[in-house]
């Protein structure tokens, strides 16, 4: 075994960090349309209707008991078989990015469905029937003394989806998705897996300093919405 040679973790952080953009772009359209799935979601789970409350909370029990990369694969080898047999459209020639963003994509509603609807029933209803007696509509009411407050609760969860996020995303090489993973994935096939451990450890170095960021904006943005709930509480 080679002795091991801290010098090879900055030899290949060049070749490695021009690909974090493609990585970027993953977790922020994966977040975009998850959330987006995730409030239909959220909003049939809080819903009267029961068959509305029984395929949204059915759906995210069945997705959150689902590993990423087994939905991926399912995603991945299911999706074009089913495009052709239903509708006669090949999709097997679409870039791979599309199928680890679809799949994350689902995983991150079910997740942010139960953000949502947890924060929701978080806030008091009395302060929503309040504001309608003053004047607001529901509408307005919501939008201004609910969802503020709602927010405030689910902003620690969601910045721990969004890291949990980026690190379930390097699972997209197994399919050839090439972004910060499948990258250094192809240099330690290229070097026949000599020095894989100085690389593989500059790769880790990435995640941490990213994820450790992410962390930071999300308690910085947290301590700055507590401040404002706090001086509403003492006025």
């Amino acid at each position: 075994m080679r002795e091991f040679d801290y010098r090879y973790i900055y030899r290949y952080l060049p070749e490695i960090l021009p690909f974090l953009g493609v990585t970027f772009l993953t977790v922020i359209a994966s977040v975009v349309l998850g959330i987006a799935l995730g409030f239909i979601l959220a909003v049939g789970k809080l819903g009267k209707n029961k068959i509305g409350r029984f395929l949204a909370n059915g759906y995210t029990t069945i997705l959150r008991c689902t590993p990423s990369i087994v939905l991926l694969f399912v995603v991945y080898y299911g999706l074009p078989e089913l495009m052709m047999g239903l509708f006669r459209i090949d999709i097997n020639d679409i870039e791979k990015g599309i199928f680890v963003v679809l799949t994350f994509s689902l995983l991150f509603a079910a997740t942010m469905s139960e953000v949502m609807r947890s924060a929701y029933e978080s806030v008091d209803r009395g302060q929503l029937e309040a504001a309608v007696s003053v004047g607001m509509t529901p509408l307005q009411a919501f939008y201004r003394i609910i969802l503020p407050q709602a927010f405030y609760v689910a902003l620690p969860n969601f910045g721990n989806s969004v890291i949990a996020l980026l690190k379930d995303g390097a699972v997209g090489f197994t399919i050839g998705f090439i972004d910060v993973m499948g990258k250094t994935n192809l240099i330690v096939s290229l070097n026949y897996g000599a020095h894989s451990r100085e690389i593989y450890l500059g790769l880790a170095l990435v995640y941490w300093i990213i994820s450790m960021v992410l962390e930071y904006v999300m308690k910085s943005a947290e301590k700055s919405l507590g401040k404002g709930r706090r001086i509403l509480k003492t006025n």
